[in-house]
């Protein structure tokens, strides 16, 4: 539907490919068509001002996407017609017909056999999140028949589920399905517009990712997709860029809302209404203090949760959205109806916390309710395990939820998405593998991209075949990876990283629809030990609370913790207490954490108080091995390794536990995560009485000399 507004003194929809129709207007521009069926194709003209000066550009001649289309059909080819100014002189008004040269609404069924579909419903802290793309995951996976790969389909796919299901996450992530355009200037090179974040429809899927030919599939096998994830238990969030869309900047397409009316959808500049106000980086940003632009949002969040049973969603670069005027504001009305709707208010809401314009960088200051992409997490993490000097105290408050960003808005440790790696950027492996980008194939001259990455090549820069650089990012690799699960938060994978994926350093594959940015299956016995200790680190994580709380840290006993011990406990690897200088050493690159697992303030679903081991975990960013001292018998008398990222080992059969106060190696770049079942309070403080009288009995004994024979 089209909201009525006072600049435009009348519109026609037009049927493919023909007949007009005339709308009529009662708050909502409408009209009745009979014996229309789904698979009808249709677009607007509207006529009304043409005034680029006060924000108004209408144009007939421009036939145009109906913002609420289910469905859309082909894609812009960037012909002149499509744009509302001539090429050789944007001064001339251009009347072209661009029927033809752009994209097509579709009448779609609303029916679908949902049987018993009903949402996994993972609360947050039992989320392991993996971001991934349609295509890339699933372009070269041998168990997929060739006709299927890189759609809806595939994702659905048997072989793709078990990949899921056998890996443990919990949720997928899904990069942009929001119908969206191919610049016509990455075509023209080539290349396409691979990511999707160009939105053109809010509320159509993708219809390069559907493998059939009809014209409407794509709805119905985006649902078929859901249905079989949510069988496997595995929640679907959409990736959704509701901050600007695929019309650009006043040199850009007139493909929908530019047509329709300009000044209500975007920010104009103020005294230059031809120009537009971005904070995006596309050229354009909505106009969120609009209240038909804020339903269209809110129509379109419900339409994907209510008919399409997605369950959450990943708002991109969300700053922009809270901007009502020029600051970014928690209390703006876009946080105010996400807080008081009924269905979106219920469901997983994840901020990109930043954007391009001033004030943009949020992280930590999005109101409850919502998680954050903590883009401080990533860059700590990459720090410590490249070892940068004085990265120690700000990695301890990372991997334990922080509240020092989420805390002081009532936020729990889950508000925190805590990942690596994503999309945007080098694959795990890359990271590893690259100190500088390598972007040649975007064909931008190297200007592309982030530069300042926090990689560390492991003393090669790219693919080597010393075996030593492999090992040390085979390990590098086993660090992040372990660290984001046991860090307090909600980890998230990006896809191909449990396989060692490379993009060959390319740290920006936004264009690159090819090899350079699939995954690929073909696995070597290094990629298959990743994937298999992947799966191992995300089990123990699922089978421990400890590792998952609801809530931060206390600290330790006089801080509220739930036993003599505390909930959390810092240790230098010879088992002393961390102190004030410690944390503030530069050079200090190694930890001890004790996690008390007779301290977590949550109850279970019957209301008894939840009880885990006791774990430790080890951590040594130094470049030499390092020898660890472990505490006293009071944190526990016998301790078993569980992962060990220098060798891979998980849970290594037939090993002898360690004992309390005894010295162990860890070798330089890696750590190591140890666990002990709980003992009663009574039996470890008898324990403790033992061995001080044992220990103060061997110091009375007489010293026993050898007489000579």
């Amino acid at each position: 539907m089209l909201e009525q507004s006072d600049r435009l003194s009348g519109q026609s929809v037009d049927m493919w490919p023909g007949r007009p129709y005339p709308l009529g207007a009662t708050f909502v521009w409408h009209a009745y068509i009979p014996r229309i069926q789904p698979g009808q194709r249709y677009g607007y003209r509207v006529y009304g001002p043409h005034d680029p000066a006060k924000g108004h550009r209408c144009n007939p001649s421009k036939f145009l996407l109906d913002p609420y289309a289910k469905a859309i059909s082909g894609q812009i080819d960037g012909d002149e017609s499509l744009f509302s100014y001539r090429f050789a002189d944007p001064t001339v008004f251009n009347d072209l017909d661009s029927r033809g040269h752009t994209m097509l609404s579709v009448v779609t069924t609303p029916y679908f056999d949902w049987g018993h579909d009903r949402p996994p419903q993972h609360q947050y802290h039992e989320s392991i999140i993996y971001e991934m793309h349609v295509k890339g995951l699933t372009m070269t996976h041998p168990g997929i028949p060739e006709d299927v790969r890189g759609s809806y389909a595939a994702i659905g796919h048997p072989v793709i589920i078990d990949h899921l299901t056998s890996l443990g996450v919990t949720a997928i992530e899904l990069l942009p399905v929001h119908q969206f355009v191919n610049d016509s200037h990455l075509v023209d090179r080539g290349l396409s517009n691979y990511w999707g974040y160009n939105t053109i429809g809010f509320l159509a899927p993708h219809n390069g990712y559907a493998s059939g030919l009809d014209v409407s599939q794509q709805t119905t096998e985006f649902k078929a997709m859901v249905k079989s994830l949510h069988e496997a238990d595995i929640e679907v969030i959409l990736d959704v860029v509701y901050n600007h869309t695929a019309e650009g900047n006043e040199l850009g397409p007139t493909i929908a809302f530019r047509g329709i009316d300009n000044a209500a959808y975007y920010r104009l500049v103020d005294g230059a209404k031809q120009h537009y106000y971005d904070t995006t980086g596309t050229g354009n940003s909505l106009l969120m203090r609009n209240p038909h632009v804020l339903q269209l949002i809110m129509d379109s969040l419900r339409y994907w949760v209510l008919e399409m049973h997605v369950d959450g969603f990943r708002f991109d670069l969300a700053a922009t959205l809270a901007r009502q005027f020029h600051e970014v504001d928690k209390l703006s009305a876009f946080f105010d109806i996400i807080q008081q709707d009924p269905v979106i208010s219920q469901v997983k809401l994840i901020a990109e916390p930043w954007d391009l314009g001033d004030g943009g960088y949020q992280v930590g200051n999005f109101p409850p309710l919502w998680t954050e992409w903590n883009g401080k997490y990533r860059d700590t993490v990459r720090d410590f395990w490249r070892g940068e000097p004085a990265s120690l105290a700000e990695f301890a408050s990372r991997i334990t939820g922080s509240s020092d960003l989420y805390e002081h808005s009532d936020r729990r440790p889950t508000a925190s998405i805590n990942f690596v790696v994503a999309h945007d950027g080098f694959t795990l492996r890359d990271l590893v593998s690259y100190n500088e980008k390598h972007n040649e194939a975007n064909g931008e001259g190297g200007n592309d991209g982030e530069s300042h990455n926090r990689s560390w090549n492991c003393g090669v820069e790219g693919e080597t075949d010393d075996p030593a650089v492999n090992a040390l990012r085979l390990r590098q690799q086993r660090n992040f990876i372990t660290t984001m699960m046991v860090s307090q938060g909600v980890p998230m994978l990006a896809h191909g990283d449990e396989l060692g994926r490379t993009q060959g350093g390319n740290n920006n594959v936004y264009a690159q629809d090819n090899e350079i940015s699939w995954v690929h299956w073909d696995l070597d016995a290094d990629r298959k030990d990743l994937l298999a200790f992947t799966s191992a680190a995300i089990g123990l994580r699922k089978a421990h609370p400890i590792l998952r709380r609801r809530r931060f840290f206390a600290g330790d006993a006089a801080h509220g913790g739930l036993s003599e011990l505390g909930d959390i406990l810092w240790f230098k690897p010879d088992a002393s207490e961390m102190d004030e200088a410690d944390w503030n050493s530069g050079f200090a690159r190694s930890l001890m954490v004790f996690l008390n697992g007779d301290a977590i303030p949550e109850l279970d679903a019957v209301g008894r108080r939840i009880t885990d081991d006791h774990f430790l975990l080890l951590f040594n960013a130094h470049t030499e091995p390092i020898r660890f001292t472990l505490p006293s018998a009071a944190y526990g008398q016998n301790w078993l390794v569980r992962l060990d990222t220098a060798t891979g080992q998980v849970d290594p059969p037939n090993a002898r536990p360690w004992r309390a106060r005894s010295t162990h190696r860890v070798e330089a770049h890696s750590m190591m995560v140890l666990s002990t079942t709980v003992v009663p309070a009574a039996e470890r403080a008898a324990a403790e009485s033992r061995a001080q009288r044992a220990t103060a009995s061997a110091a009375k004994a007489p010293i026993q000399t050898p007489m000579p024979t």
